[in-house]
């Protein structure tokens, strides 16, 4: 990555921890740059304190998690148990991380592009939740020339001098009364426009199914398997694939209520986002799990024995 940042005009730095990292980013943002950091679980949880005041001070910027197994140091499986974290906040405060969860190596490219986009578009950090099977697959990419324009262009907002203008302040600390309610109320604003425009989803056999399934990721890509499988033997099976983990895409769901009586939910997981699932449905269908744990990837032939069993 250092080599590759120098080739295309970018620059790399490598910084001596996790939180010294997001602060980094936090400068970065601060001066109109569009920047952004990696990690895998653990290190992603250094850096919360970091992402709570990058929300706070509305900069844009992006964040990737490979998640692998844990709690604690765990191992280096892949996993999917960081859904909480990503999609609840995960630091202090009341805000939100726009999340994007791609199940395919083209789809991280493509993703990281929007994902700099969205944050930019609202000021807001934005995150790529994949996992340790992901990070190491391999397969075909095809990468899109992309016209790159001055980065603090729309941006008024920018440290970048204030030579000839009144200077700009970015800060999170407000002390003074209401003064922190208020900025809250416009926080929550923004992020109600996030959830009425930037929901995305991909769906399959959506009308006529009676068994939906629910998952993202690499799992989602198993999942689909399994519904092939189903479908083949003559069982009608969907599959909804949360593209946007946080907007979440509730309305989707709850519309595939209107054919599909039971849901399986499968994550590598304990069971995190079943539970947004379920407040989708709200009781309009039954919500299986599946999961496995601690770096256990779901496989075709497991998730096709449970749709079995619901049957």
């Amino acid at each position: 990555m250092a080599k590759r940042m120098y080739e295309t005009g970018g620059v790399f730095i490598q910084a001596e921890s996790e939180l010294a990292a997001i602060n980094m980013v936090f400068g970065a943002a601060c001066t109109g740059a569009r920047a952004m950091t990696s990690s895998s679980s653990p290190g992603i949880s250094l850096k919360q304190e970091g992402i709570s005041y990058l929300a706070g001070c509305e900069l844009p910027c992006v964040i990737v998690n490979m998640q692998r197994g844990g709690p604690g140091l765990g191992n280096i499986a892949p996993s999917q148990a960081d859904y909480f974290q990503a999609v609840k906040g995960g630091g202090h405060g009341d805000y939100r991380t726009i999340v994007l969860a791609p199940s395919s190596v083209q789809e991280f490219l493509d993703y990281t592009i929007l994902a700099f986009d969205l944050a930019d578009k609202y000021r807001n950090p934005a995150m790529i939740l994949g996992d340790g099977l992901l990070g190491q697959m391999m397969e075909p990419l095809q990468i899109r020339t992309i016209e790159h324009k001055p980065q603090t262009i729309g941006k008024p907002w920018t440290l970048t001098g204030c030579k000839g203008r009144k200077p700009n302040i970015i800060k999170s600390l407000l002390l003074s009364e209401g003064a922190l309610e208020e900025h809250n109320k416009r926080l929550q604003l923004k992020y109600k426009s996030i959830m009425d425009t930037e929901v995305r989803f991909e769906a399959a056999n959506i009308g006529d199914s009676e068994i939906m399934l629910v998952a993202y990721g690499s799992v989602a890509r198993i999942s689909r398997a399994a519904m092939t499988a189903a479908r083949a033997k003559g069982l009608k099976v969907g599959l909804i694939r949360p593209v946007t983990l946080w907007p979440f895409p509730q309305d989707a769901i709850a519309n595939a209520c209107n054919a599909a009586k039971k849901f399986l939910v499968v994550e590598m997981s304990a069971g995190q986002m079943v539970e947004d699932v379920r407040l989708a449905v709200n009781g309009r269908a039954k919500v299986d799990f599946y999961g496995r744990m601690g770096g256990g990837v779901p496989t075709e032939e497991e998730i096709l024995q449970r749709i079995e069993a619901m049957v």
